[in-house]
């Protein structure tokens, strides 16, 4: 009897192309936490409510608990880890560093990952829309004030530029 192998997907994350032996059904967070080693999307609630695990998917904010791997396939997936480096951090990043948003830092990449993918379309975005498009990603801790100052000194920078 033979061994079934599983298929291969192949995946743009972060600018490189992957090979992966996963499911096209098993979820995106899964295969980049445990086959690509990505550990900047979080599992929190896995039903797509938290945002702990939110990614870009060709720069739109998404959901990486409740997405089959297989449906973003040659599509460009962004983590946080894609986001920026630790020398040229990503706006977004650098502003949640100086302001130092995250007391316990579970929710900080779907709040970063949100933020980017706001301030990337609109990046005229005020306060207001901040505060809504923020709205559905959930933090335990309460630095929400925190998190809302990085969030707007970010676009207050990258509308600058």
């Amino acid at each position: 009897m033979q061994k079934a192998v599983a298929p291969t997907l192949r995946l743009r994350v972060n600018g490189v192309g992957h090979d992966v032996p996963a499911s096209p059904d098993a979820s995106l967070l899964a295969v980049l936490r445990n086959d690509l080693a990505l550990n900047g999307p979080k599992y929190g609630c896995g039903l797509g409510e938290c945002g702990a695990c939110t990614v870009l998917v060709d720069g739109v904010a998404a959901r990486a608990c409740v997405i089959p791997a297989g449906g973003v396939v040659g599509r460009e997936i962004t983590t946080l880890e894609g986001l920026g480096t630790s020398d040229a951090p990503h706006p977004v990043q650098q502003a949640f560093i100086e302001v130092q948003a995250a007391q316990c830092g579970y929710c900080l990449n779907g709040m970063v990952m949100m933020t980017a993918a706001l301030l990337a379309r609109d990046p005229q975005a005020g306060e207001a829309e901040i505060r809504r498009e923020l709205s559905c990603n959930l933090c335990r801790c309460g630095t929400h004030v925190e998190i809302m100052k990085a969030a707007c000194l970010a676009a207050s920078r990258m509308n600058a530029t």
